[in-house]
């Protein structure tokens, strides 16, 4: 259940302030509203507090409260029958929330829910807000476009992922299709294009939305030549969790969108003719994305962006199924599970939120460099070799810095604080020591020395000393001693009028103290202990007491009883009322004759944006390098280990040991650890076979799992790892219906295996799971066989098939690069009640050869079955082994179909044959003459006899 900041959802609810007129013109206003489309959530400003109506008041009611009964009708009931009316039969529903709980609601619904958000405010020169009847759409905001929200919803709460937007532009030509893209990610102040030939599944685009984290993609809505290509591309974008967008062709035209990005980009980028503008579509999509951003209205950001050409080549490349099969991200519908169950919360030791979207970065983009994989395994075993080093780095540096991107772009928008200023001031003041530790690490690889030095020690050293005259600015300008009280304020002698205000702050401060004491003799109590004056977020300056001594102020004229809480009672003197007004008073005044001088310390200190920029990345690299090393060193059964690297395509597959890194981690989760032997021309199509719950998927995924964390750069759970650089790990492990978009299962899972086919090359590293199961067992067999033997003949890349069709080992005989493997289960005979029961012990371990059973009827025993379920199960299963061609032989079950096929044509030849010649007889033949016949047509057929391996076992079974 998400949490919604530290405000209670029991507490008191703000209350609407409408008379019963105001109210049935409100919900007039409501009903004319155009309809509220799914996804998308409207909320009322009204001031100090937001209200929802209709539908939205019932979601915010279910997901903030937890309840209904918040709900208040508002205006006329509905006098008529059942209408589709906003306007229930009790009233508009209605719902109040806090500004607190509604920041937090809004978080929620534009990060993990994928919603849209409208804020609606009174029109101008209407009266007040609260009773006000007469509203406009004031606020916008989506998944990939937080702009107009941002400060409000992220001012105190940082991003933990950025909100990146897509737009998508086809153009179908003859044989084919390109497709431009552009996007935006206003957190890096980033522009990137693309533009690249795409196939009819469009698995270049499937890998760019993963590789990029989009939130949000733009597509041409009224493009009547792409409709086809528009409305497949649609489907691929919402299956990988992305919210479509429709915008006009208007949007999409390339008139000015040169000069547009000219007067974005930084003047390293601007004013000059940059090759990017040739991709004429790319162009296309980022005219689109301007438009739908609004980004030139905002000039805060002119001249603030760099223009990136991403290319996709330089990472591997990945799609929505093979990151759901390697659990690679958070599953954004389980809120509150084990953070391990994914690896991006297992490896998110992070101590920074630049950290936390790095490392996302990170594992969606692998490397395929492998020199540049090396650096950061070089960087990672450094860390991991000085554990008191990486300890100091992450526990007490790390975490005292702030997110220098969100800062810095407060200091652009000019909404930046005192706070701020003082906030970049203390992180500055860290970096010495920061830089200190990176120097004193002492790892075992000389190498990594240097590579930490050139990473990451030259470069903030550099950035530190350009820093120098912030932290003077600072330390002459802002009164440094206030801040152990929150207080941030200016040096009072740098203002005439400002010392004078500030000594009278300090008077009233001095008078309060006093106040303080007196009312302690007073009441006889310690003053440290049990009476607090505290500054409170409503009373302001108070007094609380603790609640064993709150009866000593009851009935006592002279103390005002203002609220009581759990942490005891507030209240206040007449004398503390008067001190207080006087200083709300005097603080005020102080403030705005700081004002003026406080803006020009924010305009000196947003000069420094693009140094914090540079140290916000080197930061975030420190951090996710030192969560690598800290998990590594840290994880069960001994910790990870450095694999050994070789280009793509030179080299096998040797892991000793291999673990799954998120489920070793598990609660009561003894994990039994493998090998994994695959070797180009000997071993490099597996195919798995063996028990329901025997660990066959596990095998699997943990190799795909550790290939990917290779590349990312990680140690990675085994006792030794060699592996190769794959181009892209793709997967088929399962698959879901999904009706509401007219697929099945079996279909869901032959559009995951076609992209299989279709983007596999022979330095890929393919995973596939249980193949076939959605339709009957013949189909399946067929498809499951004609899958993999293409696979194994035409690609030729890395690959583990696991599978129930145990006819498909028999592969093996054919290929020589084709080896069977099993996970062991161990069964043993008892006897109850005078009959022979099997028990069956899963043992997890993968060994050579081939399993002939699923033991499925034995999962079902462990899932509780009802015993009367299971004894018929287990009938049944006895005769459908006996059914068929009235033989028990195990062997013929191994039999490729294909066999199967060609022998019973063969037997049908045969016995055609024999009858033809014992009715071209004149005479009658006797019984024993047919049955002489019959032997001299098997001598003739014997040779084709024994060329087929299901006569062949036919033949012997008699």
């Amino acid at each position: 259940m998400p949490m919604y900041g530290n405000e209670s959802t029991s507490a008191a609810k703000p209350v609407f302030e409408m008379d019963k007129e105001a109210e049935d013109r409100f919900c007039r206003f409501v009903e004319r509203m155009p309809p509220r489309p799914d996804g998308m959530i409207r909320l009322f400003d009204r001031g100090d507090y937001f209200s929802a109506h209709g539908a939205d008041a019932l979601l915010v009611a279910n997901e903030v409260y937890k309840t209904t009964n918040v709900i208040k009708y508002l205006g006329q009931p509905q006098r008529s029958g059942p209408s589709s009316s906003t306007i229930s039969s009790r009233g508009l529903p209605s719902v109040t929330i806090s500004m607190t709980l509604t920041k937090a609601f809004l978080r929620e619904c534009l990060t993990t829910k994928q919603m849209r958000v409208e804020i609606y405010e009174p029109e101008e020169g209407t009266a007040g807000r609260k009773n006000n009847t007469r509203w406009t759409l004031s606020k916008t905001a989506s998944p990939g476009n937080i702009s107009q929200l941002e400060d409000l919803l992220f001012s105190h709460t940082d991003l933990v992922a950025n909100a990146v937007s897509m737009a998508l532009k086809v153009q179908v030509r003859e044989g084919g299709r390109i497709v431009g893209a552009a996007f935006v990610d206003v957190q890096e102040k980033l522009i990137g294009v693309a533009e690249y030939i795409e196939d009819e599944m469009f698995g270049n685009t499937e890998s760019l939305l993963i590789q990029l984290g989009v939130k949000e993609c733009l597509l041409q809505a009224d493009d009547k030549r792409a409709d086809h290509e528009l409305a497949k591309l649609r489907t691929l974008v919402e299956r990988c969790g992305v919210i479509v967008t429709e915008r006009r062709s208007a949007d999409f035209m390339t008139k000015n969108v040169e000069q547009d990005l000219n007067r974005l980009l930084d003047e390293t980028h601007s004013g000059v003719a940059l090759p990017e503008f040739d991709l004429k579509n790319a162009m296309s999509a980022a005219s689109a994305l301007l438009v739908y951003l609004s980004l030139l209205s905002d000039i805060s950001l002119h001249g603030q962006f760099r223009l990136h050409h991403h290319d996709l080549s330089q990472y591997m490349k990945l799609d929505a199924s093979a990151l759901k099969a390697l659990n690679l991200m958070p599953n954004p519908n389980e809120l509150g599970g084990n953070k391990n169950m994914s690896l991006y919360g297992l490896l998110n030791r992070c101590k920074t939120s630049q950290g936390q979207r790095l490392l996302g970065r990170w594992l969606k983009q692998p490397l395929i460099n492998l020199h540049e994989i090396k650096r950061r395994q070089d960087v990672v075993e450094a860390l991991a070799d000085d554990r008191i080093t990486r300890d100091a780095i992450r526990d007490d540096n790390l975490k005292f810095f702030p997110d220098f991107h969100r800062i810095s772009k407060r200091f652009h928008r000019s909404v930046a604080s005192l706070e701020d200023v003082v906030r970049v001031y203390q992180a500055i003041g860290k970096l010495a020591k920061l830089i200190d530790l990176l120097s004193g690490i002492n790892p075992s690889n000389p190498e990594a020395g240097a590579l930490i030095d050139e990473i990451y020690i030259t470069p903030l050293r550099q950035n530190h000393e350009k820093l120098f005259t912030y932290e003077q600015m600072v330390e002459d300008t802002i009164d440094l001693d206030e801040l152990s009280s929150h207080n941030y304020v200016l040096k009072a002698e740098l203002d005439e009028d400002l010392r004078l205000a500030r000594e009278d702050i300090v008077r009233i401060r001095d008078q309060l103290d006093a106040e303080h004491r007196r009312v302690g003799d007073d009441l006889g109590v310690d003053i440290e202990k049990k009476l607090h004056l505290e500054n409170h977020q409503v009373y302001k300056y108070s007094f609380r007491i603790t609640k064993a001594e709150a009866g000593l102020i009851r009935n006592k004229k002279q103390y005002i009883d203002l609220a009581t809480q759990k942490s005891g009672s507030i209240f206040t003197t007449r004398h503390l009322k008067e001190l207080n007004d006087e200083y709300t008073r005097v603080q005020e005044d102080y403030d705005k004759k700081q004002k003026k001088l406080v803006a020009e310390i924010v305009t000196i200190a947003a000069t420094y944006t693009p140094i914090m920029e540079v140290l916000d990345n080197l930061i975030a690299g420190i951090d996710v390098t030192a969560s690598f090393a800290h998990v590594s060193m840290n994880a069960p059964a001994g910790g990870y280990v450095k694999p050994k690297m070789s280009e793509k395509g030179a080299g096998d597959v040797v892991v000793k040991g291999a673990r799954h890194p998120c489920l070793e981690v598990q609660e009561d989760i003894v994990f039994i650890p493998n090998d994994h032997e695959m070797r180009k021309g000997s071993s490099e199509f597996l195919i798995i076979t063996g028990p329901n719950m025997g660990g066959k998927s596990t095998y699997i995924r943990q190799i795909g799992v550790i290939a990917l964390m290779a590349q990312v750069g990680c140690f990675v759970p085994a006792e030794e790892a060699e592996l190769p650089i794959f181009d892209c790990i793709l997967a088929r492990v399962g698959a879901g219906d999904s009706q509401l978009k007219g697929v099945s299962t079996f279909m869901a899972e032959m559009l995951e295996t076609a992209t299989i086919l279709r983007a596999a090359t022979k330095d890929s590293l393919i995973i596939i799971d249980e193949l076939g199961r959605g339709t009957s067992t013949y189909d399946g067999f067929g498809l499951a066989w004609a899958i993999s033997e293409h696979i194994a003949t035409r690609i030729r890349p890395f690959c583990l098939f696991a599978t129930h069709f145990h006819e498909l080992t028999s592969l093996e005989k054919s290929l020589d690069w084709v080896n069977n493997l099993h996970v062991v289960a161990d069964t043993r005979q008892r006897s109850e009640g005078g009959k022979q029961e099997r028990d069956i012990t899963l043992l997890y371990k993968v060994e050579p050869g081939v399993c002939d059973e699923s033991f499925g009827i034995h999962v079902a025993e462990l899932a509780n079955f009802p015993e009367s379920v299971v004894k018929l199960a287990k009938r049944k299963a006895e005769e459908l082994e006996d059914f068929g061609d009235g033989t028990t032989d195990e062997s013929l079950s191994k039999v490729p179909k294909l066999d199967t096929e060609e022998g019973t044509a063969l037997i049908k030849s045969f016995l055609d044959t024999w009858k033809e010649r014992v009715e071209s007889q004149p005479d009658t033949m006797s019984e024993e003459e047919q049955v002489a016949e019959l032997r001299r047509t098997a001598d003739e057929f014997k040779e084709r006899f024994e060329g087929n391996e299901w006569v062949k076992s036919l033949m012997e079974a008699f």
